[in-house]
């Protein structure tokens, strides 16, 4: 039993001497810990080698035991996780300055729909067809026609399409709707097209690329096509209107 304990005794102070050794080599290092020129309260810094680990007080400033080769682990949240190496340098210095860089969070693409119309605030419903100013005279005006006269056997023919359609607003009506739309219709191509594909591509002259343009929707039914934003069976037809049209201005300039 004596000779067991004594051989704990020598034991417990040889683990002693050798952990005792093992400290002595580490040298207390101060250090600071910045993000961009504010210190940092909070982070955590770990001698990934001795497993010992200290927080940065308000001050961002720390103080860890150290020797040549351990490694320093610097974490936070928010911030990014940097590792350091002990040199002969940092030792001599006896202080680090440790620049973390906040995280970089990379955020899903958010689409904002900007566009403000009747529909998008409730006020009609979805789907629900829409007039143009022109598009509501005439309505309002009243389209006549032959079947109306059915209205008389029940005296309920409504008068002001037939007054309309004799004096000839309705003619004007639809002629300001058909004007109307051919206007939009080249708002939409400019909106899908800029000038320089007129230019550079169909080879239209800078200074007939509003005429074609009015040349195009007046001689091509593309209402749909433009208003589905249909590229791909518009283009073909500018192509074939842009060889016509630049056969036509050439007679012109000879």
């Amino acid at each position: 039993m004596k000779s067991n304990s004594t051989f704990n005794i020598i034991l417990f102070l040889v683990l002693t001497e050798f952990g005792y050794g093992q400290d002595v080599d580490r040298k207390e290092i101060l250090g600071e810990i910045f993000e961009g020129s504010i210190s940092i309260e909070g982070v955590n810094i770990i001698n990934t080698t001795s497993q010992i680990a200290k927080v940065s007080d308000v001050n961002g400033v720390f103080s860890i035991p150290a020797k040549k080769g351990d490694v320093l682990v610097f974490s936070a949240v928010s911030l990014d996780s940097i590792k350091r190496e002990i040199t002969a340098e940092d030792l001599k210095v006896g202080k680090l300055f440790i620049k973390m860089v906040a995280n970089k969070i990379e955020l899903k693409e958010v689409v904002i729909n900007t566009q403000i119309t009747a529909e998008n605030l409730g006020i009609v419903p979805h789907g629900q067809k829409t007039y143009t100013p022109a598009e509501r005279k005439l309505k309002t005006a009243g389209d006549f026609k032959p079947v109306m006269l059915l209205g008389l056997l029940g005296g309920s023919m409504p008068v002001d399409p037939l007054i309309n359609k004799i004096s000839g607003r309705t003619k004007q009506l639809k002629e300001l709707v058909a004007l109307e739309r051919k206007e939009l219709n080249i708002e939409q191509l400019g909106n899908l097209f800029e000038d320089a594909y007129f230019i550079d591509y169909l080879k239209i002259p800078s200074e007939y690329v509003s005429g074609f343009k009015f040349y195009f929707v007046e001689t091509q039914d593309i209402t749909v096509l433009l208003t589905e934003k249909n590229k791909s069976k518009l283009t073909p037809l500018l192509a074939e209107s842009a060889l016509k049209y630049n056969e036509i201005i050439s007679g012109e300039t000879k």
